[in-house]
């Protein structure tokens, strides 16, 4: 068991290394194939402790980015999605006394991960296997697949390779079979990609105003915040205007561009409005508004301003962030608000639930804000709805001096691919970006840059196969980890009553 724990926590150490800063992914299909190899003939009662071992050392080390909120809420976290990796333990135990073990292990991977992206209170996708793949013939497959298809893609890919290891004394003709088989599936996509049409193009503009100070507390600064993104935007009008610059169709500001809700607060609606009458064109601007239901209750929207006219459609944050964004159980005695850091969140933000895109100069736009872009059913839903084009406004500001924006930006690439649609990221202070639909990057402002990037950008009605069965594949592993389990429950209570003793009368008779 000692060496067995060893492997699970460097296996655990490898895969985190797949993603950003490190950015290994060829290093998933080894990570994958350590923790198959540490818990390869435990039972059921033992298995959970090595991959209990390995999720430690990969959660944490993936997610080491959430020190910046406190090392507290960093172990907390983390330990929570540690845990996730007991049954998956459990589940790799049973799948591995089966035929065709690897495609049942690989299953139970991507059931777990799906399980703990939506669960708690909307769960973490951070650390999904499909969002290390950006630049990788894996990622090909994104508008064939979908996001959890991909997982599932690489997942397989370390199983086998754990199998074929386990296979090298005696390689078998079904050995070779299985090889080639996924390494046609994977290379599939990347020889024959899912054809794109674009119907038109539009000229946006990102602008990313930076955060003075750290620029790590947006609210402590949020009207100079607002100041530099209407400054950026007017300057950019008067570029326009002398001939300098091509005219966007629209803009996009970050999330949080605006703290306050700007129609409440006139100073922030007059530089709001003077901006968008500068340049003549909408804006969609990231801001905190006041539930009109509930006062005690925020909406974090993003909100189309047209000129002369004000506000128009809006798109509500479907994913607020647990304890960032809203305590829950507000008030019991369990977690009090008054605890730590939670004292700067005043009011609850309350979820949205459109999925409908938003018109912005004739253009039909899927909005995700921040960590929306990392869940799957708010883009692909949209996209479904027609939305020819995905903006991302992001603020992470907190984050900025971590590796998060990193990982967050190759979701968005990743994004690109699985929609077939341009993706426009505008964030506070990094990173933005404009991503074509084969995920290579146009155009970008790092960390802390002070930038506008106006980009023309191509438009599409196409849908993919994966915007098509939109959450269905992931519903389907839940599915697959409930009638496994069922399946062995079962099967373990008839041998039980199978091994019971006769009583010696009934056996006499």
């Amino acid at each position: 068991m000692p060496l067995r724990c060893l492997l699970a926590l460097a296996g655990g150490l490898v895969l985190a290394a797949a993603f950003e800063p490190v950015g290994w992914a060829w290093l998933m299909p080894v990570g994958i194939a350590a923790l198959v190899f540490s818990v390869r003939g435990l039972g059921p009662g033992r298995a959970w402790i090595p991959s209990l071992l390995f999720g430690i050392t990969f959660t944490y080390a993936v997610m080491e980015w959430m020190r910046a909120v406190g090392t507290d809420a960093w172990i907390a976290m983390c330990a929570m999605e540690a845990a996730f990796f007991v049954p998956l333990g459990i589940g790799l135990s049973w799948s591995m006394r089966l035929r065709a073990w690897p495609v049942w292990a690989a299953l139970w991977w991507v059931g777990i991960e799906t399980w703990r992206s939506g669960f708690p209170f909307s769960g973490m996708p951070f650390g999904r296997l499909a969002y290390a793949t950006a630049g990788t013939p894996w990622a090909d497959a994104l508008p064939w697949l979908g996001m959890t298809g991909v997982s599932l893609l690489v997942a397989l890919t370390g199983t086998t390779l754990a199998w074929v290891l386990l296979q090298l004394r005696a390689p078998s003709r079904a050995a070779y079979v299985a090889v080639a088989g996924l390494v046609a599936v994977t290379l599939a996509p990347a020889l024959v990609p899912y054809p794109v049409e674009e119907t038109g193009t539009t000229t946006v503009a990102a602008v990313q105003g930076d955060v003075p100070g750290t620029g790590l507390n947006v609210p402590a600064v949020h009207r100079e915040v607002t100041a530099d993104h209407v400054r950026l935007t007017r300057e950019l009008a008067d570029a326009v205007a002398a001939g300098e610059q091509e005219a966007p169709d629209f803009v996009v500001w970050p999330e949080n561009s605006t703290a306050v809700d700007p129609f409440l607060d006139p100073g922030i609606n007059a530089g709001i409005v003077a901006a968008s009458d500068a340049i003549d064109v909408p804006i969609i601007v990231g801001g905190t508004n006041s539930d009109p239901l509930d006062d005690g209750q925020v909406l974090n929207q993003g909100i189309v301003y047209h000129p002369g006219l004000g506000g128009g459609d809006r798109y509500t944050k479907r994913h607020p962030v647990p304890y960032g964004e809203y305590i829950p159980f507000r008030g019991s005695s369990w977690m009090p608000s008054t605890y730590g850091r939670l004292t700067e969140v005043p009011r609850d933000m309350v979820r949205g639930t459109s999925l409908e895109p938003l018109r912005v100069a004739d253009v039909l736009v899927a909005d995700a804000i921040c960590f929306d872009v990392a869940y799957d059913e708010g883009i692909a839903g949209q996209v479904a709805s027609g939305a020819e084009l995905v903006t991302v406004q992001t603020s992470n500001a907190m984050f900025s001096r971590t590796d998060q924006l990193a990982q967050q930006f190759e979701i968005s690439r990743l994004r690109a691919q699985e929609t077939g649609r341009w993706v426009v990221v505008a964030a506070i202070n990094g990173i933005s970006g404009v991503v074509r639909p084969d995920g290579t990057v146009v155009a970008s402002v790092p960390a802390r840059g002070q930038e506008v990037l106006v980009e023309t950008v191509g438009l599409s009605s196409t849908l993919t196969p994966a915007v098509r069965m939109g959450v269905w594949p992931a519903r389907l592993a839940l599915v697959f980890l409930v009638c496994h389990t069922l399946a062995v429950l079962v099967t373990y209570r008839r041998r039980r009553r199978g091994d019971r003793p006769v009583p010696e009368a009934v056996g006499a008779r």
